[in-house]
């Protein structure tokens, strides 16, 4: 599925241009590798595809899993290193899957082309080709990233966290040069996947200590969670986060949001705060606001986001192993 323009030329142009500048960004650039690996995005997208289609959970693993990797040290590839104290050990990541993608993915570019491609663009490639396979517009991947050497727990805790207040989720994302507009965008990626009881299960019983459930849930979609997450239940439970289209990658998590149907506290913030609920209602076409395409603007938050801090040229490796520096 592609991108779609119902405005006419004049705005297909802008934001063909606008695609264009920020597919150049940081030394960056798309078609980086045709001259010396022309069939790496077949492979990663073959890869990609044969994991998904044994298991549609890689999809949103992958995405989130590039996300992480570009909020620590840039998108570099360091969420992929094993070791004590690396970033795949942090809290936060402990429960992200699609390791085995990558490394499948690898395996074969370093067999079709040896030395040349960075696990930080195989991962790039296959979060936007997950987004694709369910159900989402497609977006050229800006490519020449180089493979981070650094990778720690501790310098995780800028990432976005499920109790952050809407002030700080603007914060962090503009700490990576990322607008309001790009903090809803990217977390509508949330429109797949699931979550564990054990990040929103404090929501539905003694919120903040009052014995009741937090009062932004709709009272009609509270039983439904409780009995997903009964209050002594497996904490490890997962829960589709885009309640009832959580397979399906479009702007249903909008509407969730809007109706007071987020599972997660820091996504429902998103309605309930005046900065960020106007991109929410621009999304969902409230009539008197411009409205705004998800699967467009999905694309140029993803293209922004990838280029954040990354190493290009000399900076950094190219990985023979993604899990291990050189």
């Amino acid at each position: 599925m592609g991108f779609y323009f119902t405005r006419g030329f004049v705005p297909f142009l802008v934001v063909l241009t606008t695609l264009f500048a920020l597919s150049h960004g940081q030394g960056t650039r798309v078609g980086f590798y045709s001259s010396t690996c022309p069939r790496v995005e077949s492979i990663v997208q073959s890869t990609v595809r044969s994991h998904f289609n044994a298991d549609r959970a890689i999809a949103p693993g992958l995405l989130r899993m590039h996300f992480h990797d570009c909020f620590v040290q840039g998108c570099d590839g360091s969420i992929l290193i094993d070791g004590t104290n690396t970033e795949k050990t942090a809290g936060p990541n402990r429960l992200l899957r699609g390791y085995e993608v990558i490394d499948d993915a690898k395996t074969q570019l370093e067999a079709a082309c040896p030395g040349v491609v960075s696990c930080a663009d195989i991962l790039a490639i296959a979060a936007r080709d997950s987004v694709v396979l369910a159900g989402g517009g497609r977006w050229s991947v800006p490519l020449g990233r180089r493979d981070g050497r650094v990778s720690l727990a501790s310098e995780t805790t800028n990432l976005p966290g499920f109790t952050d207040s809407v002030a700080v989720q603007i914060q962090k994302f503009l700490d990576k040069n990322l607008n309001t507009q790009d903090l809803v965008t990217l977390v509508g990626g949330h429109t797949i996947g699931t979550s564990a009881c054990q990040f929103f299960r404090y929501r539905l019983y003694n919120f903040t200590s009052t014995g009741g459930a937090d009062p932004t849930i709709n009272p009609a979609f509270l039983p439904t969670l409780q009995g997903l997450c009964p209050a002594n239940g497996d904490a490890s439970q997962r829960v589709g986060l885009d309640n009832g289209s959580e397979n399906q990658f479009d702007n249903t998590f909008f509407r969730n949001l809007r109706d007071g149907r987020g599972v997660i506290e820091s996504d429902q913030r998103l309605f309930g705060d005046t900065s960020t609920r106007n991109v929410v209602q621009r999304y969902l076409g409230i009539r008197g606001l411009l409205g705004l395409t998800f699967s467009v603007e999905f694309g140029r938050s993803m293209v922004k986001m990838s280029n954040v801090e990354v190493k290009t040229g000399t900076n950094g490796e190219i990985r023979r192993v993604c899990s291990a520096i050189n």
